[in-house]
């Protein structure tokens, strides 16, 4: 869906006081970039945005920095794109049906032809519109479950990047903090051409998520499920998941039937026994890649496995990376390395040294 003739294209980019201002400001920059930068012919716009809300004028926004609204959403009869960047939840979390304004508008720009986008946690509001009803999209994963519950109806898929859906492919979402960097990539691909993302992506040094969200979603096992029995064993498990054959150390501990045991872990947690240790000694894994230089073979031996091939599988299927670049694209560089007013390492990043070991570790 180029633009057909010299028009720029139109994006409002919407402010409502719960909006990020990175978000907002960095949507608004990138998508400007082209003429702002010198990628295009001098004088042309490839894209005009603007900043929309409820009024123009200034509004504040959630980190209680102002921004300029532009033009009044009563002023915008029709535009090519709406984003509605990144929201900040408070302790609350989403409370419904605050800006009918904004949301009545922004169907009525749809009904016109509009792309409707979300930049992160915009989806919030754009759920409201009832458009995404039926439909995949993506959101924050730390927002996904109270979004799920807010809106059922909506398809949520946490770790993808970005999710394209709709009759016409006008419904746009960008998932966790930093995929509006994707969002604005495509649309400038799709709406102006792919030399001028990639120009733009090149200027601004922006990278495309390409493996996914996955890799940066930390893994918090289910708690709140009101089975004392599990809980316990889910305690026991954050310092002893390394331990030779925990799923069945548990089962002893629980004095539970296997099958008893099993079945009620699961259906507490969500996820069997093996499966719940898997995810734990991945999520320990992560953090020795990023925060030290111990071998593959070393960390695997550490968080419960003997043969490190297994471990590189299980890593990959688990995080959509292979160790080895997961720890290049995580690992925290020596500069920024955590030290003491002394300069010795901090003590609270992950040993280096290999422990003795008191128990053969399993390979599942």
């Amino acid at each position: 869906m180029r633009n057909p003739g010299p028009e720029p294209i139109q994006v409002a980019i919407v402010a409502l006081p719960d909006a990020v201002i990175s978000t907002l400001a960095g949507v608004f920059d990138v998508l400007n970039g082209a003429a702002m930068m010198g990628i295009v012919t001098p004088g042309q716009t490839p894209i005009e945005v603007r900043i929309v809300g409820e009024k123009s004028g200034p509004l504040r926004l959630a980190s209680g920095v102002p921004v300029e609204v532009q033009t009044s959403v009563d002023d915008v009869s029709e535009c090519d794109i709406v984003i509605v960047p990144s929201i900040l939840l408070a302790a609350g979390g989403w409370r419904r049906d605050r800006y009918p304004k904004l949301v009545t508008w922004a169907v009525r720009m749809h009904g016109r032809g509009a792309r409707i986008c979300s930049a992160c946690s915009g989806l919030f509001l754009l759920a409201e519109t009832g458009l995404f009803d039926g439909r995949d999209a993506t959101v924050h994963f730390s927002y996904a479950d109270a979004f799920s519950e807010l809106y059922p109806e909506v398809a949520v898929h946490p770790e993808r990047v970005l999710v394209i859906s709709g009759c016409r492919e006008e419904l746009v979402s960008s998932g966790a903090s930093n995929t509006w960097h994707d969002l604005v990539l495509y649309l400038i691909a799709h709406h102006v051409g792919a030399t001028v993302a990639l120009e733009v992506a090149r200027l601004f040094a922006l990278q495309w998520h390409q493996d996914g969200l996955t890799p940066y979603m930390v893994f918090e096992g289910q708690s709140n499920h009101g089975d004392a029995e599990i809980a316990g064993a889910q305690e026991w498990l954050k310092d002893n998941f390394s331990v030779g054959s925990p799923v069945e150390e548990m089962i002893r501990r629980s004095r539970l039937a296997e099958r008893t045991f099993k079945r009620r872990f699961a259906s507490a947690t969500g996820l069997a026994p093996i499966a719940y240790v898997q995810r734990l000694r991945i999520e320990d894994a992560k953090r020795r890649l990023e925060r030290t230089d111990s071998s593959v073979e070393d960390i695997s031996w550490r968080v419960g496995y003997e043969e490190p091939a297994f471990f590189r599988r299980l890593f990959k299927r688990t995080t959509g990376m292979a160790p080895g670049a997961y720890r290049r694209r995580f690992q925290i560089p020596d500069f920024a390395r955590s030290t003491t007013a002394s300069g010795a390492a901090d003590p609270n990043e992950p040993e280096t040294t290999r422990p003795a070991l008191t128990s053969v570790m399993p390979r599942g």
